[in-house]
């Protein structure tokens, strides 16, 4: 009867020991179960159609970056690679090579400047989520907006640019996380005083693929019209009406005016160019 190889290790055997990986030294491997996420990812959004590209590129590459982590009881933490671990899981990989960072345990504003400069770096966070991650060094940490730039590279000016960005209504900078708008879309609308005219504008934008100039033209036509309304509305003018003038505003994406004369009168379109006007016979015409 052949002899079965005795345990001898006890529980040690059963469950594998974390490798002696020490900061500072050239990557090794590990099983990704040994990893987790990173609490202070500054990454929001992780679209499958890209984990799923990655995770092929793994399966005929390998990660070819290692992951940074650092140490915590039981395995390690990432600080930086999310993206990449998830898609190796995806590709069926079991272990990924890592570097270790030295971290000090409860210096999450050192975990999350870390990863935010190491996405930064390799241009790898929308907008808004670059955003988020300097509103959360600021109001969590309490770093002011040349301590944020400073630690990552980027002018103050840039800082103050993206954070101004979460000011736009949810509809709007979920667009821009998606890249439907770009940054400068997205600073274009903040020049419009009202989130009902950013939504309906960005709504346009994305519909009729306008460019930032155009953008840019539309948004200062609005507020124009906005300004002129409000300067030369008489105070005793019917509240309805002028509910009716900001309605047709928002959906015409330009400055409206309904003048009346007893029982009838008429209604006013601005419209500044040849390609404006021919937007908005499409749009009353559909």
């Amino acid at each position: 009867m052949e002899k079965r190889p005795a345990l001898g290790k006890g529980l040690s055997a059963l469950i594998p020991d974390v490798p002696d990986v020490r900061p500072g030294v050239l990557p090794t491997e590990v099983d990704v179960d040994q990893i987790a996420p990173n609490e202070q990812q500054p990454r929001h959004r992780f679209e499958d159609a890209r984990l799923d590209e990655l995770a092929q590129s793994i399966k005929a590459n390998g990660v070819i970056q290692p992951i940074v982590v650092r140490r915590v009881d039981g395995g390690y933490r990432i600080i930086a690679g999310e993206r990449r671990w998830r898609a190796a899981q995806r590709a069926g990989l079991t272990r990924v090579p890592i570097v270790v960072k030295d971290v000090r345990a409860g210096d999450d504003a050192q975990l999350l400047e870390m990863a935010l400069i190491e996405n930064i770096q390799r241009e790898d966070l929308n907008p808004i989520d670059q955003a988020a991650a300097y509103e959360k060094l600021s109001s969590d940490f309490n770093m002011t907006q040349e301590e944020i730039a400073s630690a990552v590279g980027k002018d103050r000016s840039s800082v103050a640019n993206h954070m101004r960005l979460l000011k736009l209504p949810q509809e709007v900078r979920a667009e821009v996380a998606g890249g439907r708008l770009s940054m400068g879309h997205a600073r274009a609308l903040l020049a419009i005083a009202d989130e009902a005219g950013q939504r309906q504008v960005a709504r346009e934008v994305i519909a009729r693929n306008l460019s930032v100039r155009e953008t840019e033209a539309m948004a200062k036509r609005i507020e124009r019209g906005a300004s002129a309304g409000r300067t030369a509305v008489p105070v005793d003018r019917d509240v309805h009406t002028r509910a009716a003038e900001e309605k047709l505003r928002m959906t015409l994406g330009t400055r409206v005016r309904i003048a009346r004369k007893g029982k009838g009168g008429r209604i006013e379109i601005d419209f500044g160019s040849e390609d404006e006007l021919h937007r908005l016979y499409e749009h009353l015409t559909s």
